[in-house]
């Protein structure tokens, strides 16, 4: 398979714009999945304050996800014509009033409504922004470009769980919402004051496209993968706060320096797995489950010890953070010359699997207590890694080219 190529690039303009845009992109895909995320931190306060279940509160990552699933398809079906960048610009504002509805809100059902706003900003951002790389940045720094939007991502994955948790426990649940809100009103500014016009590409077909990629084995298999490692680990991360802090036992003051240590291990995950994604496509997503599996199966299993609950989530973070671009490297190098339906397909499966997992961490959790959950999440993940090795060895081996650079 080849990289995407100057022939890629968008017409009117957009294939001289400079990296300032494209760290724009990253930045507001920052924005956009920490806020997705940030509820993580912040479950205990959240159902305390407004008397309901741990379970019950992870429906604010279960909402978002199955919304997001649903607008990543129906973005490109009805983008049309629309200029790119406006789209972008849209989604934003979308951002802006979740995060001000969930801030401000007055009970746990509007809560939800700011939540679903989310979802549709989350998966019609990632999917129209994640595709954008090639056509900022044709020929040979469109992979370079690519990685940098995604890294944004990734560290917004990571990053969002302490940040809520650190916040929440500085000044409440809600001032991290409210910070929220000030941070996507500049990047929203940011992104419109700096991004080119983006016509919409004649090559796209919008859903069209979609039965083609279907058919190509190596999309299957990543969409297997997909929908494996993003139950199982939205299942467990979902609820990882409760089990630091009843199983383990760590004071809720001390939740958000374990939590960030989990952050920044994931960043450094981020880089691992484009290092290995750029040698072995294979490689980096059995890893991924690997890492991801054994770290989870041991917390769960020595987890009553801060001495090893600490550095197995801190190891749990740097699986984690190897994800999201082991992953879309997979699929962007199963079918790089039709991105944005790539993207929609990936987005789609993956929030509703996010969306799905936690719902059923949920259940588990309310049923057979916070462990459980954890015992699903290291299941689904080696389960991946047995899965891709298989998978793609009856394939004949990693059999296409990385896509994305280290």
């Amino acid at each position: 398979m080849n990289t995407p190529t100057a022939t890629d690039a968008a017409p009117d303009g957009a294939a001289t714009s400079s990296w300032t845009a494209i760290i724009a992109l990253a930045v507001a895909a920052f924005a956009l999945v920490s806020t997705e995320f940030l509820p993580v931190g912040l479950l205990p306060q959240i159902a305390r304050e407004l008397g309901i279940t741990e379970g019950q509160a992870g429906l604010m990552v279960t909402l978002p996800g199955l919304l997001a699933a649903f607008a990543a398809p129906m973005t490109i079906a009805f983008a049309g014509n629309i200029d790119r960048r406006w789209l972008l610009g849209g989604l934003l504002g979308l951002l802006v009033l979740s995060n001000v509805a969930v801030a401000f809100s007055g009970s746990f059902a509007f809560i939800l409504l700011g939540r679903v706003l989310l979802g549709l900003a989350v998966g019609g951002f990632w999917t129209i922004g994640g595709s954008l790389g090639p056509r900022l940045k044709p020929g040979s720094d469109a992979a370079k470009a690519s990685a940098l939007i995604l890294s944004g991502v990734s560290i917004g994955t990571v990053a969002g769980v302490p940040a809520g948790a650190l916040l929440g426990e500085l000044m409440g649940w809600r001032w991290a919402f409210g910070v929220a809100s000030a941070v996507s009103v500049s990047v929203l500014v940011l992104l419109l004051a700096v991004l080119p016009p983006l016509p919409a590409s004649e090559s796209s077909k919008g859903l069209r496209d979609i039965p083609d990629l279907l058919k190509e084995p190596k999309v299957r298999l990543g969409l297997i993968a997909i929908v494996l490692v993003f139950v199982g680990q939205f299942a467990s991360y979902t609820y990882i706060s409760p089990f630091l802090i009843q199983v383990t036992g760590i004071a809720p003051v001390a939740l958000g320096g374990v939590l960030l240590g989990y952050g920044v291990a994931g960043f450094l995950g981020n880089i691992v797995g484009g290092w290995l994604a750029s040698r072995s496509l294979r490689g980096a997503l059995v890893a991924t489950g690997m890492v991801l599996g054994l770290s989870v199966l041991l917390l769960v299993l020595l987890g009553s010890s801060a001495w090893w609950a600490v550095p197995l989530t801190i190891i749990w973070g740097l699986g984690f953070g190897m994800l999201p671009i082991a992953m879309q490297s997979w699929m962007f190098g199963a079918a790089p010359n039709k991105l944005e339906a790539v993207q929609a397909v990936f987005v789609s499966v993956a929030q509703a699997a996010i969306g799905s997992g936690a719902l059923l961490g949920g259940q588990v959790v309310d049923h057979f207590g916070v462990s459980s959950a954890l015992w699903l999440g290291a299941s689904a993940a080696l389960a991946t890694a047995l899965v891709v090795a298989v998978g793609t060895r009856a394939q004949g081996g990693n059999t296409f080219t990385p896509t994305q650079p280290a």
